[in-house]
């Protein structure tokens, strides 16, 4: 059973029905004990870094996720769920994230002559070739929507970058614990195989 954390926040229904189509038993939940139980967990997100971790914390969920994503089980960070795993966003100055990995989530450069938010399909350079990323070939393209990033993340768990007029950290990988800064559930077939990776996991 894979349990999709609501804190809500999130396009949940999507990362729902992409775990439906691929057979996999899921519940979107926000109960603690339904977490702690789930054989696999996926953290979900759209929106901003500072409202996120303040409805993580009003609904208790904060010890949880960390316990969750601790490696114990297969974990699942989805875009502003990705940036949630660090320690802190130039989003929300002074507010303090799960803090799982270490690293810097900074807002994408407005003087690139490229549009922000980044939207669209962008390749992946693969550091990492298992865990959620097995099977799947280097340059791979998937979905982005984000206006942060991540930068300056331990070289061993980026799994995975993509260029946006700066080397953007897009994916991250440590044992069981995997994050991504684009959307799998939105990134068709090869988002599709990612899924299926992290369930198999």
């Amino acid at each position: 059973m894979v349990a999709i954390i609501d804190y809500g926040a999130g396009n949940l229904q999507s990362v729902k029905k992409a775990l439906d189509y691929i057979g996999c038993e899921n519940i979107i939940t926000s109960d603690k004990s339904e977490i702690e139980s789930a054989s696999h967990i996926i953290l979900p997100g759209v929106g901003s870094f500072g409202d996120a971790m303040d409805s993580i914390r009003k609904r208790g969920l904060e010890e949880v996720i960390r316990y969750t994503a601790s490696g114990e089980k297969p974990f699942l960070g989805i875009c502003l769920g990705l940036q949630l795993l660090f320690e802190e966003s130039e989003e929300s100055p002074g507010v303090k994230g799960l803090g799982v990995f270490k690293g810097s989530i900074v807002k994408i450069p407005e003087n690139l002559g490229l549009k922000v938010p980044h939207m669209g399909w962008n390749s992946v350079s693969l550091k990492q070739n298992g865990g959620i990323f097995s099977g799947i070939n280097d340059e791979s393209y998937f979905y982005f929507v984000h206006s942060y990033y991540l930068k300056d993340a331990d070289c061993k768990v980026v799994a995975g970058t993509t260029q946006y007029g700066v080397e953007i950290q897009c994916a991250v990988q440590k044992g069981r614990v995997a994050a991504t800064q684009f959307h799998p559930e939105k990134s068709g077939e090869i988002g599709l195989k990612l899924l299926k990776n992290f369930v198999e996991g």
